[in-house]
């Protein structure tokens, strides 16, 4: 049954307390961490953000990444088979447009390694941990919904290179098999799966820019192939996946358009869509879904408060983008979100830890006024 109102939630990262921030990035560097220390820190941080998220209006709430030093890279940790580090990829047509922006960005210092043997399922401790962690927290929180995030095959593939498999499909589908029980973990612990997608949009700009379009086009395809193959046991109605163009403030002329890859993203099996909606680049793009309709088993999640600006969005605002959405596709089938993550990597937040929330809170503020004239 529908709750009657336009729920709220989030992509899942949000600042790590500095405590927890300062044991990731040291293990991160190789450092020795007191296993207990971390342990107890972690699960402190996690139920600290799940109670949070809930006492700011959030319905649907995630355990923040707390474990994650890097959402697209973690999975380092819990697979077999990756060493080294990665070279660069070649610079975006932005970086090379606008050398003295280019020059000011601050870089993420987590480790991208290569692929460098078969992959495969290493240990499963951490994912293990993370759902206690997050179990415990729910519970005592009771918020309305709870998701876990996990970084899809296509993502890994973009973010940590192939130096083994020689074949990007067979790599894809390695990936995917290896991650298959980390998707049906969280699933079968009570938690819906946000498959972290991000690949299908930003790597058109940035490190696939030099594809021809039919050569981008089939590395997405076989992307959304590889995550139906790893998700097929899971109910689509259990996952959400979440698109973007990078999470960084920047000129963004470039990125491909929603409409170039719509078609694509909806031949993934997760019922629940989540994308950038209101950053400047992509806030007109609701129009989309008036030529490109909705399937109706098939829900949205767009974001209607920007994850690069310390600006806090007028709860009006809020809710007239989401009017916006609802008048296309239907009111019973958006939920209020955000672009991206809040904190993608341990290392930095580009938005100040309270500013974040104070955002949140004006979320589900803007969600509460459009909910009264969508539902009353």
């Amino acid at each position: 049954m529908h709750p009657g109102r336009i729920l709220t939630t989030h992509v899942g990262s949000l600042p790590r307390p500095p405590a927890l921030g300062a044991m990731l990035l040291a293990r991160e560097k190789g450092e020795t961490v007191d296993p207990v220390a971390f342990e107890a820190e972690l699960s402190a941080a996690v139920r600290t953000v799940v109670a949070r998220q809930v006492e700011v209006g959030i319905d649907v709430v995630s355990d923040g990444e707390m474990s994650k030093i890097a959402y697209a890279v973690y999975p380092k940790e819990r697979l077999s088979g990756f060493g080294g580090e990665g070279k660069p990829r070649g610079a975006g047509p932005e970086v090379r447009e606008f050398p003295e922006w280019a020059a000011t960005r601050r870089q993420v210092m987590s480790k991208r390694p290569v692929c460098r043997g078969p992959i495969a399922p290493k240990d499963d401790a951490a994912l293990r941990a993370d759902l206690r962690h997050f179990r415990d927290a729910v519970e005592a929180a009771k918020p309305t919904g709870a998701f876990l995030t996990a970084a899809s095959p296509g993502l890994i593939a973009y973010f940590m290179q192939d130096e083994y498999y020689g074949d990007h499909a067979a790599y894809l589908e390695a990936i995917a098999q290896a991650m298959r029980p980390e998707y049906e973990a969280i699933v079968a612990a009570g938690f819906d799966l946000q498959l972290d997608c991000p690949d299908l949009a930003l790597s058109r700009h940035l490190g696939y820019a030099a594809d021809s379009d039919d050569e981008w086009i089939r590395k997405c395809e076989l992307a959304v192939d590889a995550l139906n193959a790893a998700t097929a046991r899971i109910p689509a109605d259990r996952m959400r996946m979440h698109i973007c163009w990078g999470n960084y403030e920047g000129p963004h002329h470039h990125d491909v358009p929603l409409e170039r890859i719509l078609p694509i993203v909806l031949r993934a099996r997760p019922a629940k869509l989540s994308f950038e909606g209101a950053n400047p680049r992509h806030e007109h793009e609701w129009e989309v879904f008036a030529s490109i309709p909705l399937p109706d088993e098939k829900m949205i999640l767009p974001g209607v408060v920007d994850s690069t600006t310390n600006f806090i969005e007028h709860p009006r605002l809020v809710a007239q983008r989401l009017e916006r959405y609802a008048q296309v596709v239907g009111k019973e089938r958006v939920v209020a979100s955000v672009d991206c993550g809040f904190a993608t990597t341990a290392e930095f937040s580009v938005i100040d830890r309270e500013i974040v929330w104070a955002k949140l809170a004006a979320l589900a503020e803007g969600a509460a006024l459009a909910s009264e004239r969508l539902f009353t």
